[in-house]
């Protein structure tokens, strides 16, 4: 097995942009053959754009691209620019008279650092779907991580940084399982395999970083943080094929690595969705592609904290010594 990115898995380009002033950004990822598709939503506030198409029992059976964007429920609008992009090179569902892109999409907050009145829009997504390539590309604070925030549980002013990152693992039989993720939780970071806390909320006093999950238990959590104010949306990609239910099923799989990584997850104040992308060829067991699309997941969470750069005063698992748990 190795290590890389998503776009390991044939068929998938990934697209990133962002406005480093403003904080904010989106990644696209495009699938120019289409798809089997798939999402499952854990979060309580989530924000997302043609999820419902992707359950089993409805009609569309492939997608063009997902989206996912910062600027909160603004940066929806970004799907509308890959929409437009898509169609222009001929890409989409064939209707007769035109044909048109499937793009479903996810979002999370980062409006209270940077600039709050700039959001991913139409032409941010537009520029993100033409840059979409196949091949390396910068991790931490880029596409949707620019603006991401993690250990927000007492209050946004002791976050840290959260950003992006994406992983893959390549098998002997030709199978490539990736993930991409941008980490935005409310919770701590850990490391599955140490239980180390890599980035969480910092104690003003101490300097040092709070156990979220100790704190819950000895304090009332009195809603310091907004709903939907959160958030961490990824997606996995196989060169394998799945039916929409068995995606689904990869899809709800996969959380295992944000249940293994963030605590706490899924909370009243996140918005967790994950997505994944079927591209077609052999058949697999379902449960062995949903746990190596978990184990990827997991390597794409914690390359993504650890890629980031400290911003506009937030600090980040580079900028600080490992943190020591209060």
């Amino acid at each position: 097995m190795s290590y890389g990115n998503i776009t390991d898995v044939p068929g998938i380009k990934v697209g990133n942009i962002e406005n480093i002033e403003a904080l904010t950004g989106c990644t696209i990822i495009v699938v120019e053959d289409g798809a089997v598709c798939g999402v499952d939503v854990r979060g309580s506030a989530p924000g997302t754009r043609e999820t419902d198409l992707l359950d089993p029992i409805n009609l569309i059976e492939e997608v063009h691209a997902v989206s996912l964007s910062g600027g909160s429920a603004f940066g929806l609008d970004a799907a509308s620019g890959v929409m437009q992009y898509l169609e222009e090179k001929g890409i989409g569902l064939d209707v007769g008279v035109a044909k048109v892109p499937i793009v479903p999409s996810a979002v999370l907050f980062d409006l209270p650092i940077g600039n709050p009145a700039i959001r991913p829009d139409k032409q941010m997504g537009y520029e993100a779907a033409q840059k979409a390539d196949v091949g390396s590309f910068p991790f931490g604070n880029v596409g949707a991580g620019c603006g991401a925030t993690v250990g927000k549980i007492t209050g946004p002013e002791n976050c840290m940084k959260g950003g992006l990152g994406s992983a893959s693992i390549k098998f002997e039989s030709g199978l490539v399982v990736g993930a991409i993720v941008a980490v935005n939780a409310v919770g701590d970071i850990r490391d599955p395999e140490t239980r180390e806390i890599l980035a969480g909320p910092i104690d003003p006093k101490t300097d040092k970083i709070i156990d979220s999950i100790h704190y819950l238990q000895e304090k009332i959590f009195a809603n310091e943080v907004l709903p939907g104010t959160n958030t961490t949306i990824g997606l996995v990609a196989v060169n394998a094929k799945l039916t929409k239910a068995e995606a689904k099923k990869v899809a709800q799989i996969t959380q295992n690595a944000l249940a293994r990584t963030i605590f706490p997850v899924h909370t009243m104040m996140d918005g967790d969705t994950v997505f994944v992308l079927a591209t077609g060829g052999e058949v697999y067991p379902v449960d062995f592609i949903g746990n190596m699309t978990a184990k990827v997941m997991e390597e794409a969470i914690i390359a993504a904290i650890k890629a980031a750069d400290k911003v506009d005063g937030v600090p980040s698992y580079k900028s600080r010594t490992h943190g020591v748990i209060s």
